[in-house]
C-alpha cells in the first residue's frame, strides 16, 4: 500500500479531503453568488438568461461544474464517514456537561447544519438546475440570440412564500456552517499561525455573513419588488 493510499485512508487524510473539497466549494459559492447578482439588474432578465446559457453550454464551465458536483458528493460522503468513525471510537457518550467556551454552536452541530443544507440543495437543483438542463422552459429572444427564460422560472418560484422562506432559512444555516468550516479547513491544512489565524477567522466570519446574506436577498428582492410572470414559464 502506497503512502498516498495510507494517507487518504487515515482520519487525517479524510479530514484533508474534507478541507480541500470545502475550500473548493467556497470558491464555487463566490462565483455562483457573483453571477446570480445579475438578478438585480433591471433589464427584464436578459443578462441573467445570457449568463445561465453560458454556464450550461461553455465546455470549460462544464468541467468546473462536474468538479463541483464531485466535490459536493465527496464532501458529504467523508463527512458521514468521519462522523461514523468518531462515534465508533467513542461508543459510550461522555457525561453531558456544558459545552466548552471555545466550542461554538456551529462546530457542535456541523452534521445537522450540513444535512439541512443538503435537503435545500436537492430542492434547489430540482427546481432550477434540472429544469434548465432538461426541463421544458419557454424561450425568449434578444438581439444576441434565443435563450431559455430561466429568469422567469426564478421569478415565478420566488412568488411562493414557502420557497422564499426555505431559501432564507437555508442561507442562515449555510452561514453557521461556513463560520466554522472556513477557518477549520485552513487549520486542517496546517495553515494556522498566531499572526495569520486571527485574520483567517475574521475573513471566515465575514464570508459566512456576506455570501449567505447576498443569496438570501435575491428571493426577498424578487418576492417584494418583481411581479410574477403572466403565465407559467414552463
Amino acid at each position: 500500500m502506497s503512502w498516498v493510499t495510507k494517507t487518504f485512508k487515515s482520519t487525517l487524510g479524510q479530514k484533508l479531503i474534507m478541507a480541500l473539497t470545502g475550500l473548493f466549494l467556497i470558491i464555487f459559492l463566490i462565483g455562483h453568488v457573483t453571477g446570480n447578482l445579475l438578478l438585480f439588474k433591471d433589464d427584464g432578465g436578459q443578462a441573467f438568461n445570457e449568463y445561465a446559457d453560458f454556464m450550461t453550454t461553455n465546455q470549460f464551465v462544464q468541467i468546473l461544474s462536474i468538479t463541483t458536483y464531485v466535490s459536493i458528493l465527496v464532501h458529504i460522503i467523508y463527512s458521514i464517514l468521519l462522523t461514523y468513525l468518531n462515534k465508533r471510537a467513542r461508543p459510550v457518550a461522555y457525561a453531558k456537561v456544558d459545552p466548552p467556551k471555545e466550542s461554538s454552536f456551529s462546530s457542535r452541530n456541523m452534521g445537522i447544519l450540513g444535512t439541512i443544507i443538503l435537503i435545500f440543495l436537492v430542492v434547489h437543483l430540482q427546481g432550477f438546475w434540472y429544469r434548465m438542463h432538461w426541463g421544458e422552459i419557454q424561450q425568449v429572444t434578444y438581439d444576441t440570440g434565443v435563450y431559455k427564460n430561466l429568469y422567469a422560472v426564478v421569478v415565478w418560484a420566488f412568488q411562493v412564500e414557502w420557497m422564499v422562506a426555505l431559501y432564507v432559512i437555508a442561507m442562515i444555516f449555510l452561514g453557521f456552517h461556513l463560520s466554522h468550516g472556513f477557518a477549520s479547513a485552513f487549520q486542517t491544512l496546517g495553515l494556522n499561525h498566531r499572526k495569520y489565524t486571527p485574520a483567517i477567522k475574521f475573513i471566515g466570519r465575514a464570508f459566512a455573513i456576506v455570501v449567505p446574506a447576498l443569496f438570501a436577498s435575491m428571493p426577498l428582492y424578487i418576492y417584494f419588488f418583481i411581479s410574477a410572470p403572466e403565465k407559467l414559464p414552463f
